[in-house]
């Protein structure tokens, strides 16, 4: 188990890193409760980090039309659908 500094100088962040039996690695925040994976340990860091920025609001962007759009989805009815859950998701 390793702790890490956060980088902020107050805080320390403990992070798992466990190697799975298909050779995959998981790395898991044990503060924010969120795990990510990846084919080396590096990259299952580097996959927790994205994660944990998405998450804490620092990554992630809204998708823009052309990407909705590569995911089969029409952005003018995404966009006028309501918040409410489709009744498969109740």
């Amino acid at each position: 188990m390793a702790r890490a500094d956060a980088g902020n100088g107050t805080n320390e962040r403990e992070i798992r890193l466990i190697e799975n039996p298909d050779g995959k690695w998981t790395a898991r925040n044990l503060q924010a409760g969120l795990t990510a994976e990846g084919d080396t340990r590096a990259a299952a860091l580097e996959n927790l980090d994205a994660v944990v920025e998405a998450v804490d609001g620092d990554g992630g962007h809204n998708p823009t039309d052309g990407e909705l759009r590569d995911l089969g989805i029409d952005p003018d009815v995404a966009r006028t659908q309501g918040d409410e859950l489709p009744d498969i998701l109740k």
